[in-house]
């Protein structure tokens, strides 16, 4: 019975410290809408540089990996 009085509590604690994330305001409008014709909210960032940078760091980390298994994997053990 006492572990299931913490767990009701802690279950409650935690819905209600999530409920205070509701009440925040929205962000004010940079200035343009994209009904008017006006840049769009977030900006016209472009995502080509970013995506390629991920994309080369994803194919080092996984050359790496590959690597350190084959090597490990070839290695015989002395006896």
């Amino acid at each position: 019975m006492k572990k299931f009085l913490i767990t009701l509590t802690i279950a409650g604690l935690v819905s209600f410290c999530s409920l205070s994330a509701f009440a925040q305001t929205n962000p004010p409008d940079p200035g343009g809408s994209p009904e008017t014709g006006s840049t769009a909210l977030g900006g016209s960032a472009p995502i080509g540089g970013g995506l390629g940078i991920l994309l080369v760091l994803g194919a080092a980390y996984g050359g790496k990996k590959v690597y350190k298994y084959f090597k490990e994997e070839n290695e015989e053990p002395e006896s």
